[in-house]
């Protein structure tokens, strides 16, 4: 089987999964339906959203949408500061340079990824439900920005 090339969203991922204190296995694209595989950790949902690919070698620049969710599901209650601890998490190894100055392993067949700088690009910030079915869901949002290469 062939080496795969790395894209950004393996990146995010493998790199949140690095970070102590996140959990690990509650990273994505999409936050699952069913809550109860993550009320207990919560969740974190990663979008590519823009970025600046270098024009003469490989190096990406994506800009990324993290939100972090936590679910209160027996209660109306949202758990602001269990999704804001998330985002604390990260903001903090965005200034440590032993988790973005590393070499990170991907799934499969893909070929590994050097993450060189990651920093969050604003402040993290409450999203608010639309409607009262989503009273239990709490829900921070940032933009970060990666610098990685192969």
């Amino acid at each position: 089987m062939p080496t795969l090339r790395p894209n950004t969203d393996l990146v995010v991922q493998a790199w949140l999964a690095s970070i102590p204190g996140l959990p690990g296995q509650q990273i994505g694209p999409q936050l699952p339906e069913d809550n109860s595989t993550w009320s207990a950790s919560g969740f974190i949902q990663t979008t590519t959203v823009g970025g600046t690919p270098n024009a003469y070698y490989r190096l990406a620049k994506p800009v990324l949408q993290l939100d972090f969710w936590a679910v209160n599901p027996t209660s109306a209650k949202a758990p602001w500061g269990k999704a804001n601890s998330l985002a604390e998490i990260v903001r903090a190894a965005t200034y440590d340079p032993t988790s973005f100055e590393q070499v990170l392993a991907l799934p499969g067949s893909y070929a590994p990824a050097r993450l060189m700088s990651a920093y969050f690009l604003d402040e993290p910030r409450r999203v608010y439900g639309a409607t009262q079915d989503l009273a239990a869901y709490a829900r921070y949002t940032v933009n970060c920005q990666l610098v990685w290469t192969v």
